[in-house]
């Protein structure tokens, strides 16, 4: 019962997925990096953290897979429609991360990996009822009960997702970084504002039709 008041409240289901464009936007920048085979860190070989990232690098295609999976990851739980598949991608590769981060005591960087595998975590929590039947033999209809993502979040994940990614494609100066966090903070007031206007416009229709003039 209090499972199914979190996932009605309507901040709760706002929160969730701003969180998701977060985490999404994460992994972007190191996830292409890998990607396209260029080294993480420039610490020395003889600083076990930059001996570490070196063997990683030293790797091959496994070093292109990783940073393959992390902008996966992130592509597909910024969609907020796939969100729940990219969590559990996002899910696998955060754990690792953040075991690496503790066991080589990076400085700081620990404590940022356990927020994010800690916020992976409430997202695999918030999507539970997709998950239950993977545990149970009995099938359940019990994830359709739930309001899904609206067309209009879904949009302006694959917005996000673009304009984020360009940080690592593009060598942005100065101006041009500034043009693009524009462009992300005008995604942000744009999306809420129609999500709102939205709503507002459904609750009076509904107050219509309960006390028609």
């Amino acid at each position: 019962m209090k499972y199914k008041k979190l996932r009605e409240n309507r901040f709760n289901r706002w929160f969730i997925i701003h969180l998701r464009y977060l985490l999404g936007a994460a992994f972007i920048p190191s996830g292409y990096t890998k990607l396209i085979g260029n080294r993480f860190t420039q610490i020395s070989t003889d600083h076990p953290i930059g001996y570490f990232f070196e063997g990683l690098y030293q790797s091959g295609f496994y070093y292109n897979f990783i940073g393959f999976a992390q902008l996966l990851a992130g592509f597909l739980i910024m969609t907020q429609r796939l969100a729940t598949l990219g969590n559990l991608i996002y899910f696998s590769l955060i754990v690792n991360i953040c075991i690496i981060t503790i066991s080589l005591s990076f400085k700081g960087t620990w404590l940022i990996t356990s927020l994010m595998l800690f916020s992976s975590t409430v997202l695999l929590i918030w999507d539970s009822q997709k998950l239950k039947p993977i545990f149970s033999s009995h099938s359940t209809r019990s994830s359709r009960a739930y309001t899904e993502p609206s067309v209009c979040w879904q949009l302006t994940g694959m917005v996000y997702f673009l304009l984020f990614i360009s940080f690592s494609v593009f060598n942005f100066g100065a101006g041009s970084s500034g043009f693009v966090v524009g462009l992300i903070f005008i995604t942000f007031s744009l999306s809420n504002t129609f999500r709102y206007l939205n709503h507002r416009k459904n609750k009076n229709a509904d107050d219509s039709k309960a006390f028609p003039q």
